[in-house]
């Protein structure tokens, strides 16, 4: 796996927002790796996912790997509300924490887009992808920017967020913001209690039903089924609570129809994208389901369905968690890439 490189921040100012409201002094942080090209056509763009970092997508680039930076420019931007570019983490606790704005994924992609163009002056993306919300958001710049994306990998992530998808996220945020320290977002403290059954809540959603009636967690480092789901919880306990609530806003208001001009015609947005598109779902995916990514699929000119088949569902594309799922992305990506 690469080393990291030097983390950097590009500064947006006062950011005005679909919604109406503002965030500001907003900042975006990004790494880096390869060399962009003299024509800077070798950009390739991965956006973050929920609770992922630019450091998450590392067993995806380098040397070799899905997105080869002895090939190209592998940018990895970190979404708005992740902990690393502006997020309620970064505010004192109490009211400013429970004031940060709703961020949108358009809002997202228009910063981004900010970022690629005016920062670092790159007109042409080989390619956007992402897992999970980073898929979200890959979808989104395909459809924005017809002209500009040339190749399209989403993983694990559908162009919008569906009904059940939400009622999944409904579920884990209720059981965050029932815990009384979280105190409508104002919380001094960490809501324990809420994170704890936020992350116990997620995992039955994360896994296939053969996942867990084979004990496949086993292979992962727990012995019984309470152990995986107090890892879960851990893992949970280690990220601001109003981090995960603010990308989850943003994941929940997905819908590819509010792109700007598509007028909330999901169809129509769809139908814009001329990028080579590659839509890989797993076929075990309790809430970014394979028939619901079809769907788009169906809509999108000239795009691919490509299953990922695999008993651990959502996290069969979760970046260089299991080789055999990571090794048809890395095939998926260098398919696209290849063409260029």
């Amino acid at each position: 796996m690469m080393e990291p490189t030097s983390l950097n921040h590009y500064n947006l100012g006062h950011l005005a927002l679909t919604s109406g409201s503002r965030l500001e002094n907003a900042r975006l942080a990004w790494r880096a790796y390869g060399r962009l090209n003299r024509a800077k056509g070798n950009c390739v763009l991965l956006p973050t996912y929920y609770t992922g970092t630019d450091l998450s997508y590392l067993p995806w680039i380098g040397p070799g790997q899905a997105f080869d930076t002895d090939r190209w420019f592998v940018l990895v931007v970190n979404m708005f509300g992740n902990g690393v570019s502006s997020s309620p983490s970064q505010r004192p606790h109490g009211l400013a924490r429970a004031a940060f704005p709703d961020i949108s994924v358009v809002d997202n992609v228009l910063a981004q887009h900010r970022l690629v163009t005016e920062e670092l002056g790159v007109d042409r993306l080989a390619l956007v992808g992402g897992w999970s919300l980073g898929a979200i958001q890959a979808w989104h710049w395909a459809a924005m920017f017809p002209d500009m994306v040339e190749s399209l990998l989403a993983v694990c992530g559908t162009a919008s967020c569906w009904p059940l998808n939400r009622v999944f996220l409904e579920g884990v945020s209720a059981a965050l913001m029932a815990d009384p320290t979280y105190a409508d977002g104002a919380y001094t403290a960490p809501p324990e209690a809420g994170l704890r059954a936020f992350g116990r809540t997620y995992c039955g959603w994360a896994y296939s039903a053969a996942f867990f009636r084979e004990a496949e967690y086993r292979a992962l480092g727990s012995l019984t089924l309470e152990d995986f789901l107090l890892a879960w919880e851990e893992e949970h306990l280690a990220i601001d609570a109003g981090d995960l609530l603010a990308m989850l806003r943003t994941w929940r208001s997905a819908d590819i129809g509010t792109v700007p001009g598509a007028n909330g015609d999901r169809g129509d947005a769809l139908g814009r994208i001329a990028a080579r598109t590659i839509a890989m779902p797993c076929d075990q995916d309790a809430y970014f389901t394979l028939y619901e990514a079809a769907l788009e699929v169906a809509a999108t000119p000239g795009a691919e369905l490509r299953p990922l088949l695999s008993t651990r569902g959502h996290c069969a594309g979760a970046p260089g968690r299991f080789p055999t799922e990571t090794a048809a992305i890395t095939t998926a990506a260098h398919d696209l890439l290849n063409r260029l």
